[in-house]
C-alpha cells in the first residue's frame, strides 16, 4: 500500500511488485537529475526505464500498459507476471514522458477513455482479468478475483468500502491527467476535446460541498459523490491541467 493506492492491508488492492506509476515517477526523477547534472549518467538510466516499460508493461494484443508486474519482494521484473487490469495509472507514463511512442500512447489514451465518468476516472475497468486480484479480510476473500470491479463505495469500511476504493471507485485527482495526456499525444487539435472532458467537473463542483472537488465518486451510474467533500489534490490537479490547456490555446 506504499503507492497512492494506499488502502491498508488486509482488504487492500494487491499490487506487490512493480506498479506502473512508480516507474513513470522514477523516469521523471532521472530526467530531473539529468537536467541538474548534464554530464552524469542519468539520461542513460532514463532511456533504460523507457525501454523497460515498453518491454515489460506493454502487450500489443491488449493495447495498453499493465498496471503492475506482480512479483515477490526482491525479484526482478523479468520474473514477474504482468496483469491485464485496465487502470488510469498508466496515464502518468505519458504525462511524465516515460512513454514517447505515439502509436502506443494513442492506444493507451483510447483504452483509458473507457474509464471516464463526469469529473472523475474509474480506478478499474468493469471487465474480467486474467491475473486474479483477490481482496482478503480476516482470511476471507471479499471480491471476485477474476472480475474485481466494485462499482459502489458504501457500507462497512473493511468489507465493502475498502474493496471498492481502488477497484472501480472513480477518482477526481487522476481525472485531469486524461486531458493532459490527450493533448500530449494529439497536440493542439485535441485541445477543445480535452477541455470539454475537463469541464465535466462542473457537474460535481455544483453538487455536495458546493464549489469544491470531492475525493471520489461511485464507479457505477449515477456516480454518487463519496469520500471527502473537498479534496485538495482533486482541486489542484484540475487547476494545474487547466493551466496547461489554457497555454496550449
Amino acid at each position: 500500500h506504499f503507492t497512492w493506492m494506499d488502502t491498508n492491508y488486509p482488504a487492500g488492492t494487491p499490487r506487490e511488485g512493480y506498479p506502473v506509476e512508480i516507474q513513470a515517477l522514477w523516469h521523471a526523477a532521472l530526467m530531473l537529475l539529468a537536467r541538474i547534472e548534464p554530464n552524469g549518467s542519468w539520461r542513460e538510466l532514463a532511456d533504460q526505464v523507457r525501454e523497460s516499460i515498453l518491454k515489460y508493461f506493454f502487450d500489443d494484443r491488449r493495447g495498453y500498459l499493465s498496471d503492475c508486474l506482480h512479483v515477490r519482494s526482491g525479484q526482478p521484473a523479468n520474473a514477474a507476471e504482468p496483469d491485464d487490469a485496465l487502470r488510469p495509472n498508466q496515464l502518468l507514463a505519458i504525462t511524465l514522458g516515460a512513454v514517447k511512442d505515439m502509436d502506443i500512447s494513442k492506444r493507451i489514451v483510447a483504452s483509458c477513455e473507457k474509464l471516464l465518468v463526469p469529473g472523475a476516472i474509474r480506478s478499474l475497468a468493469d471487465k474480467p482479468v486474467s491475473c486474479a486480484l483477490p481482496v482478503y479480510h480476516k482470511g476471507k476473500t471479499l471480491n471476485d478475483p477474476a472480475h474485481p470491479y466494485w462499482g459502489q463505495y458504501c457500507g462497512d469500511e473493511d468489507t465493502r468500502r475498502k474493496p471498492a476504493y481502488h477497484n472501480g471507485t472513480a477518482w477526481t485527482w487522476l481525472f485531469p491527467s486524461y486531458s493532459e495526456a490527450l493533448v500530449a499525444v494529439y497536440g493542439e487539435k485535441a485541445g477543445a476535446r480535452a477541455r470539454a472532458v475537463l469541464f465535466s467537473s462542473s457537474e460535481i463542483i455544483n453538487k455536495g460541498c458546493i464549489g469544491h472537488i470531492p475525493e471520489i465518486l461511485d464507479g457505477d451510474s449515477p456516480h454518487q459523490l463519496r469520500g471527502c467533500g473537498a479534496q485538495a489534490w482533486g482541486a489542484t490537479e484540475l487547476y494545474r491541467v487547466l493551466a496547461i490547456l489554457s497555454r496550449n490555446g
